[in-house]
């Protein structure tokens, strides 16, 4: 994704050391210079994913976790530069969009935290917030920006145990926007507008793209009857996608599903008229738990 490129050169040029996805089963990470997948497990209820508060419901667990993955010893010894990813639900994503907008990132900021603040369910004045304008490019000067609010209660115990681990997280993403370098499994590999749905335990995460700019984000927690629930939220992006963008979607992306899943992408298929396939990484079959950090990878390849 260009934007993430763009991001990305901002904080962290060049790329940090290692990378770190985060989710309620585990820590998924890898080196990046020679990337090798490793996995390091959370003991079940230590962390619970939430916007709205706190999600360590055992703290030391979780330190224990990343103190092992960060290793020990020499690699402590000096501060290493670091990728996190979080998990999808602990924070809000939206798209923006604006008559004109500044250019001086205070400025950016400021606007954005004033359109927001009354749909996230936290102080926006106690939450982080990052911004990314992207211009259309069908004449109009209208400029979309894709916008991310973390409470900063959330954020930062997450953060802190990697600093007590010798790492300076410089680059915090989400998995389902990382995960959208990861290129699709089969033809059309270009088609635009697309969908992009990533399930990762009851979390569904579904981007709507333009070429390589993001129109629309949304993440839901999903119920016991979580096909139909999912299967209703894919149908109003793809209405959205025809009212908005007047055209259909092209395709259907879809990552995180798990073995006893794999059954909906044909439902899908049949359900929608669109061709609905999986998401290939270089370095293994992308997991609910790991996509994002395939897709950082896959993005640094790119780069």
């Amino acid at each position: 994704m260009h934007w993430l490129h763009r991001l990305k050169s901002l904080v962290a040029d060049p790329p940090p050391e290692a990378v770190f996805e985060v989710s309620a089963r585990g820590i998924a990470w890898s080196p990046t210079r020679h990337p090798q997948l490793q996995w390091t497990p959370i003991p079940e209820g230590a962390l619970q994913v939430s916007p709205l508060e706190n999600n360590m419901r055992d703290p030391e667990a979780f330190a224990a976790a990343v103190r092992a993955a960060a290793g020990n010893g020499e690699a402590r010894s000096r501060r290493r530069r670091a990728a996190l990813i979080l998990p999808d639900f602990c924070a809000r994503v939206t798209v923006l969009d604006f008559d004109s907008f500044p250019a001086e990132p205070e400025e950016q900021i400021q606007l954005v935290r004033f359109r927001v603040r009354r749909v996230v369910p936290f102080d926006i004045e106690n939450a982080v917030v990052a911004c990314y304008p992207q211009p259309r490019h069908d004449g109009s000067r209208r400029i979309d920006v894709v916008t991310a609010v973390v409470n900063m209660d959330v954020a930062s115990h997450y953060e802190a145990p990697f600093r007590a681990a010798g790492l300076h997280c410089g680059f915090v993403t989400l998995s389902a926007l990382a995960a959208l370098s990861l290129p699709p499994a089969e033809e059309p590999f270009h088609a635009s507008p697309r969908v992009v749905a990533k399930l990762s335990g009851g979390t569904l995460a579904v981007s709507l793209l333009e070429d390589a700019r993001l129109r629309l984000f949304r993440c839901v927690q999903l119920g016991e009857d979580s096909f139909d629930e999912a299967t209703a939220v894919l149908a109003t992006t793809l209405a959205y996608a025809e009212d908005e963008l007047g055209q259909r979607a092209a395709a259907l992306q879809v990552c995180g599903l798990a073995r006893d899943q794999l059954g909906w992408i044909p439902r899908w298929r049949g359900e929608f008229g669109i061709p609905v396939c999986g998401v290939r990484g270089r370095l293994g079959e992308p997991s609910p738990f790991n996509a994002g950090l395939l897709g950082y990878l896959e993005s640094l390849e790119s780069a």
